[in-house]
C-alpha cells in the first residue's frame, strides 16, 4: 500500500504539547502530498527509565516478559496521545501497539529479533483512516506476549513497516537533523553528514554513538530502504542526513557508560562473543590492562540476562569508550569521561583540521533566544548524533 513512513524519537515529545506540533506537521503533509500516512512513536522523553525505576521497586527481578510488557507501556501511550492530537485537527485516526502490528519476534525479551511481519493489519487501518500511529519498539512473540525490541529501537518499527507497505525510504525525526562525524553537543568540530552508507552508520551504531539504531540500519539496507533523517523546527521539517549505499565517512564515537568485561582469557572472550552475537547484542572485542575483555555499549541489560554471561568468571567495570572510525577501527578506553572527550576531540581535529567552531549546545542556545519553538534536546543527549 502506498504510504509515507514517519518515526518521530522521545525527544520530539518532551512536553505534553509537542503532540500537537507533530499533529500538525502530519496534517499538513496528508495535505500537501495527498498519501496516507504511517507515525511511528517512541515514548516519551525519559519515560522508559520512569516506567523501568517503578518495575525495580515493586519487584527487584521481574520476570523479562513482565517487564518487556511494563516497558511497552510508555510507546502505547505516546500513540494514544499522538492518535488524540492528530484526531483533533478532524483528520481520521487511529493506533496500534505491539499486539496489532502484525509484527512476530522470538522470545528473546528485552532485546527480541524480528521473525515475520504481516502487512495486512496495517493495510487494513490504512483503508479506514488517513493516519495509522504505530507503537515502537514492540511486538508479539510466537505465544502471543508481547515483546520490547530494544532501547531506542522504534527506528527499527518504522524501517520494518516501510518494507512491509513495499515502501522504499522512512523519514527518521529527532532533535538534530541528521548524522555528524562526532557528537556535536561534545566536539565543536562536528561535521553534519549529507549521505551515508548503512553499513558506516550501523557501525557507529555498534560502537556507541547515538545515531540510528543498528538494527535498524541492517534491517534497511537488507530490506533496500533509504532512511532520510529530519528535526523538525519552527519554520517546519529540516533534512539532515540520507542513509543509503556504501560511502564510509571518518567519524569518532562516544559511549559513556560503556560495560567492560574483563575475561580470564581469550577463549573466553570469543565465547562470550559468540554468544552476545547470536543475540544481535553490540559487543567490541578488545585488549585492555588485563588481557582479554568485551565491551557492550548498550542492551547491558539483556545481555546479563543470557546464561552463559550469568555463570561466566568476569570482572565488570564502567569506562567511556572511545572509537576512531576510518579506513580501520579502533576503541580506547578511558576510565575519566572528561579525558576521554579529549581524546575524542583530538581524533577528530586529525580527521578534520580546521573544522572546529562553535559547538551545538552554543548554536542551540543563539536559535533559543530567537525562536520559540527551537530543536528539542532529550535529557540523555542527542539521539540522531555520535
Amino acid at each position: 500500500m502506498d504510504a509515507t513512513v514517519l518515526k518521530f524519537g522521545g525527544s520530539t515529545f518532551v512536553h505534553p504539547a509537542e503532540y500537537d506540533r507533530v499533529a500538525r506537521h502530519i496534517a499538513g503533509r496528508l495535505v500537501t502530498e495527498k498519501r496516507k500516512i504511517v507515525a511511528v512513536v517512541s515514548a516519551m522523553s525519559g519515560a522508559t527509565d520512569k516506567l523501568k525505576a517503578v518495575m525495580l521497586d515493586v519487584n527487584k527481578q521481574p520476570s523479562p516478559s513482565n517487564l518487556d510488557a511494563a516497558l511497552a507501556t510508555g510507546e502505547m501511550l505516546s500513540a494514544c496521545l499522538l492518535e488524540a492530537a492528530v484526531g483533533r485537527l478532524g483528520v481520521l485516526v487511529t493506533s496500534l501497539n505491539g499486539y496489532s502490528l502484525g509484527i512476530r519476534t522470538n522470545s528473546d525479551f528485552g532485546s527480541a529479533s524480528i521473525k515475520s511481519a504481516d502487512p495486512q493489519p496495517i493495510c487494513a487501518a490504512l483503508l479506514e483512516n488517513d493516519v495509522v500511529i504505530a507503537a515502537g519498539a514492540q511486538a508479539i512473540d510466537q505465544a502471543g506476549r508481547l515483546t520490547f525490541l530494544g532501547r531506542n529501537s522504534s527506528d527499527l518499527t518504522a524501517v520494518v513497516i516501510a518494507s512491509m507497505l513495499e515502501q522504499h525510504a522512512c523519514e527518521i525525526y529527532s532533535d538534530v537533523p541528521g548524522v555528524y562525524t562526532a557528537d556535536p553537543y561534545l566536539v565543536s568540530g562536528a561535521q553534519l553528514i549529507p549521505e551515508i552508507g548503512h553499513r558506516r552508520v550501523a557501525e557507529m551504531s555498534r560502537h556507541g554513538a547515538k545515531v540510528l539504531h543498528y538494527r535498524a540500519v541492517d534491517y534497511a539496507e537488507k530490506q533496500a530502504v533509504t532512511i532520510i533523517c529530519k528535526s523538525l523546527t519552527s519554520e517546519g521539517a529540516v533534512v539532515g542526513t540520507t542513509v543509503k549505499g556504501h560511502a564510509k565517512v571518518p567519524s569518532v564515537t562516544i559511549a559513556r557508560d560503556a560495560t567492560v568485561l574483563s575475561c580470564s582469557n581469550f577463549a573466553e572472550r570469543d565465547n562470550l562473543r559468540d554468544v552476545l552475537d547470536q543475540h544481535d547484542i553490540a559487543a567490541i572485542s578488545i585488549e585492555d590492562s588485563c588481557g582479554a575483555a568485551i565491551c557492550i555499549v548498550s542492551d547491558i541489560d539483556s545481555a546479563m540476562r543470557l546464561g552463559p554471561l550469568k555463570g561466566a568468571r568476569v570482572s565488570i567495570k564502567r569506562s567511556t569508550a572511545v572509537t576512531e572510525l576510518g579506513t580501520s577501527v579502533c576503541t580506547h578506553l578511558e576510565s575519566d569521561h572528561e579525558r576521554a572527550v579529549s581524546l575524542a576531540r583530538r581524533i577528530h581535529d586529525r580527521m578534520y583540521p580546521g573544522a572546529a567552531g562553535k559547538p551545538l549546545e552554543a548554536r542551540m542556545a543563539k536559535q533559543r533566544s530567537s525562536d520559540r519553538s527551537p530543536f528539542i534536546r532529550r535529557n540523555d543527549g542527542p539521539r540522531n548524533s555520535s
